[in-house]
């Protein structure tokens, strides 16, 4: 355990980065309309701008999660802090959308390493009482990022032009960065000299890739034909790691705890269900309303600056009652959100979207911190970076489940079609339909919310797993 000089250090430079990603993912949604413009782009076009920073993420956070365990997580932390502030520089001067996809998978890569390893460090370095409050800090960072990225990248996209708000990521990581190597002493490895299962890792990226590309040419056959290759990839990866002597993925964890399992599909079925709704009203009030990105953004900023303010609270919380009455009020407020939002037309006075999008930034504000708190809580420290990985799986693949119901929507109703006033019917039936999915996936998700058990701390015990290596294994109840 870190000194308090330590620990305070390790939060600021997490909580940095933690605001930078955001604010980039939230001013780039501002952003699509401006950039469509520029690189002559259709709706589905635009959506693989947020879908590939999501889908490279997604590849790469479990297996990263295991080698930060293995070979420490502030290395991997700051490589990937290097690859982001690289990445963010090479989408800003990107001329064509081949270059600025292709830069946005990099991008994506290197937020794979921060995510699998910051939530780790945080759990690694405070002790378990002070778990709540500390993650609700690093969750209030990510959502100060999300409130000022629709505000400020407004007001840079129409000043500056869309490739302002990936050059202000730039120096946001630098700054990340230099803080990390200078202030954050020591190093966090606890599975230090163990194996990496490198086939299962590449059977793990296949399986991500298939599936997702499937989602994306739904409802073409060659889609179907894709999901099918993506879930016997998903199959075989599963069947590896519950015969790999060091698994990337500990299926142990899901076998033994509830509240692990529980609070892992939960939030995969909470991002599914919210992750669009930043982009669909940004197209919607931008297209449908007549906004500017600016006045869009000031709009959106609702949301994210209500999880702002309250994820500190519902971490303290957390902290103190029982976490599944915490998240699940926050998963049952978010359903009532998206249920206002399935009713979205031409007419839909202002003051209506607001309060929906207060209604939901209140809900996940009480259920992402508590969530977060119950995964890290439910395993011992030798597992913290697969956990940290599995929080941002679940975030990640939530995020490619919506953003890919969004793209097949956007096929059945517009087609290959750039969203114009001929067809602005057929898009407000589409961003119509993705919230009602949306609603009924939130429903489900509030069922395993309130179906987890309680925290139990896990015990530890020596176990030989080959020869010379030792470990200490969870009996995760």
């Amino acid at each position: 355990m870190q000194d308090s000089a330590g620990r305070r250090a390790a939060l600021v430079a997490v909580t940095m980065i933690s605001f930078s990603t955001p604010f980039m993912i939230s001013g780039v949604n501002i952003g699509l309309p401006a950039i469509g413009r520029e690189l002559g782009l259709s709706a589905i076009l635009l959506s693989w701008m947020s879908t590939v920073y999501s889908l490279s993420t997604g590849v790469f956070l479990l297996p990263f999660g295991k080698l930060a365990d293995i070979h420490g997580r502030k290395r991997l932390f700051v490589i990937g802090t290097v690859l982001y502030a690289i990445a963010s520089a090479l989408c800003a001067l990107s001329g064509s959308a081949v270059m600025l996809i292709g830069s946005r998978i990099f991008q994506g890569i290197g937020a794979a390493m921060i995510f699998s390893t910051s939530v780790a460090i945080l759990t690694s370095v405070f002790p378990a009482q002070e778990r709540g409050r500390v993650l609700g800090v690093n969750v209030a960072a990510v959502y100060v990022g999300l409130s000022a990225g629709p505000f400020l990248g407004g007001m840079m996209v129409d000043a500056l032009g869309w490739r302002s708000v990936f050059w202000s990521s730039v120096p946001l990581a630098l700054l990340t960065l230099l803080f990390t190597v200078w202030k954050v002493k020591g190093e966090w490895a606890d599975s230090p000299g163990e194996p990496f299962d490198l086939p299962g890792s590449a059977i793990y990226g296949v399986s991500v890739v298939a599936l997702m590309l499937g989602f994306a040419q739904l409802p073409n056959l060659n889609g179907a034909w894709l999901i099918l290759v993506g879930a016997l990839a998903g199959a075989l990866f599963i069947w590896r790691q519950s015969r790999a002597p060091v698994p990337i993925l500990e299926l142990h964890l899901f076998r033994r705890s509830r509240m692990f399992t529980l609070s892992s599909i939960t939030a995969l079925i909470d991002y599914a269900s919210t992750a669009s709704a930043v982009f669909l009203l940004s197209l919607y009030l931008q297209y449908i309303k007549g906004l500017s990105p600016f006045a869009a953004g000031s709009i959106l900023v609702a949301q994210p600056l209500m999880q702002a303010i309250f994820s500190p609270l519902a971490g303290w919380l957390s902290d103190r009652i029982a976490i599944r009455w915490v998240a699940s009020l926050g998963m049952a407020l978010t359903l009532l959100g998206l249920v206002m939002l399935t009713q979205l037309d031409h007419q839909t006075p202002m003051g209506y979207i607001v309060a929906a999008l207060l209604v939901l930034g209140f809900g996940f504000a009480f259920f992402s911190s508590p969530n977060t708190s119950a995964i890290m809580g439910a395993v011992n420290r030798r597992h913290y970076g697969v956990a940290s990985g599995m929080v941002a799986t679940m975030r990640t693949f939530g995020q490619m489940l919506s953003m890919g119901t969004v793209m097949i929507l956007f096929g059945v109703f517009m087609g290959q079609a750039q969203i114009s006033p001929a067809i602005f019917p057929e898009f407000l039936q589409s961003v119509r339909t993705a919230f009602t999915v949306s609603s009924i996936l939130c429903a489900l998700g509030l069922v395993a919310s309130l179906a987890r058990g309680e925290i139990r701390t896990p015990p530890e015990e020596e176990v030989t797993i080959g020869p010379g290596i030792e470990r200490r294994q969870s009996e995760t109840r």
